[in-house]
Order: structure tokens, then C-alpha cells, then sequence
């Protein structure tokens, strides 16, 4: 049975200007798209903070790579995403997608040296047992560090490399990797191929930036797709929307 990672930016399912609010037609959207892939296979959902996680984290001065230790601080980050999960669930529920969460801070942590280690054991068996599992974006314990931010993308590397997914889909408000001249790149097999475009490796940032994700993809043994709301019927259906990354 094929296995599909599929995330949903924080810019697609919530309002980024309203402190905690959903965007209701983004996420039923989403709902759909997910609700359809289930239906055929196995899939793991992945979504982003959007207006939940990010002000709590700015509140408190965490980031990927600033930590705290200040408890209280890291159940409000949480708190806000455990939120925004419930309303995932919900929506996924009501089409009776069978989604259960898994929160990363408690199934993963980071290092000394920033590389993210995250257990499976969790995701494999909801998974053998037939449900969607569904991830977020998160604060998680950092080696010296206290709590770290981890996002949504570094998750989606590790589960699809962890799991052997056959796809993987990234739907943010972008539609793809653009090109100098703001056109979308179709396919792209080396860094090389956009290196121009997104300011070289240099430009690669841990907070999720285009940089950063491509680099991360490639290293996929898998097709990854980076795709617009529109992309998304068009993806389910085994298309490839906006820009595909393959690694060689």
C-alpha cells in the first residue's frame, strides 16, 4: 500500500493575520484533499503553526535555533499548536477520516548539533492499524538549549525518509520553486538548478525557508511536490502540481 506525506502550511489552514483563527475554506479544502488520499492508500498529515504557534513563540523568544527554559513558555507554544491540531481532527473527523495527533514534543528532540531525532514507533502503528496520523509543527527539548521550535518541514523530511513514503506533497501559498524571473521551475534535480534563484546554499536557514527545504528534499528518496491550494486535487489524483523535486 502506497504512503504519502502530505503538509499543509500554517498559511493555508489558519488566517496569519487573526491570532488564532482558521482559515475555515483553506482547511476544509485540505480536509478534502486528505479525505480523498485516504481513501487510497495510507497518509500522514503534517501542518504548520500558522497565527496559532508563531506569536506564543515571538512572546517568549524561541525560535529554531533560541531555546528556553521557561516551562510555562513552552505549554503556551504547545498549547497553541495542540489547538490548532483539534481543529485538524475535527475537520478530518467530519468526513470520517479516522486522524488521531501526534505531538512532537513528546516523540522527538533535538541534539547538540541542531539534527532532529523522532520517534516512529507511534506514527508506524497508527498507521499498521489504519488511521492518519497527524503531526504538527512544535516546541520540542534542544540539547543545551532547553526547548527548541521544530517546523513542520523538518518533520515531513524525517517521517517521509523514516517511513519509505512513496510521496510527498508540501502545500503552502506559494505555488512552487520560482525562478529569477518568478516563473514556476517544473522539476529540479540539483541544488544547482535553483541555486541563483534562492541566493545559493548560503541562503539555507533551520527555520524553514525555500533554501533550506530544497536541500532537504533532495536528499529524499522519494518525488516531493511544492504546490499552491490549487495543486492540491491535482496532487491527490497523482499529478504533479507545481514544482517536483527529485533527488539523484
Amino acid at each position: 500500500m502506497s504512503l504519502v506525506v502530505l503538509k499543509l502550511g500554517g498559511s493555508v489552514v489558519t488566517d496569519k493575520d487573526e491570532p488564532e483563527t482558521v482559515d475555515d475554506a483553506g482547511l476544509a479544502a485540505a480536509a478534502d484533499a486528505v479525505a480523498s488520499l485516504a481513501e487510497t492508500g495510507q497518509v500522514v498529515v503534517v501542518h504548520g503553526g500558522g497565527s496559532f504557534g508563531h506569536h506564543h513563540a515571538a512572546e517568549h523568544g524561541v525560535s529554531s535555533e533560541s531555546g528556553t527554559d521557561n516551562a510555562r513558555g513552552i505549554r503556551a507554544i504547545h498549547d497553541a499548536m495542540k489547538d490548532l491540531n483539534d481543529a485538524v481532527l475535527d475537520a478530518l473527523a467530519d468526513r470520517d477520516v479516522a486522524a488521531l495527533p501526534v505531538h512532537p514534543l513528546s516523540a522527538g528532540a533535538r541534539e547538540k548539533d541542531g539534527s532532529l531525532s523522532l520517534s516512529l514507533s507511534a506514527t508506524e502503528a497508527m498507521l499498521d492499524e489504519g488511521f492518519v496520523p497527524v503531526l504538527h509543527g512544535d516546541v520540542i527539548s534542544h540539547a543545551e538549549k532547553g526547548a527548541t521550535i521544530v517546523s513542520g518541514d523538518d518533520l515531513v523530511v524525517s517521517l517521509a525518509s523514516g517511513l519509505d513514503a512513496d510521496r510527498v506533497g508540501l502545500c503552502s501559498t506559494v505555488p512552487g520553486v520560482l525562478d529569477t524571473d518568478g516563473d514556476v521551475v517544473p522539476e529540479i534535480t540539483a541544488f544547482e538548478d535553483v541555486s541563483d534563484a534562492l541566493g545559493g546554499s548560503d541562503s539555507t536557514d533551520v527555520t524553514g525557508g525555500m533554501a533550506a527545504k530544497v536541500q532537504k528534499l533532495l536528499a529524499l528518496g522519494a518525488p516531493a511536490h511544492i504546490f499552491g491550494p490549487d495543486g492540491l486535487s491535482a496532487f491527490v489524483a497523482g499529478e504533479s502540481p507545481g514544482t517536483v523535486v527529485r533527488g539523484e
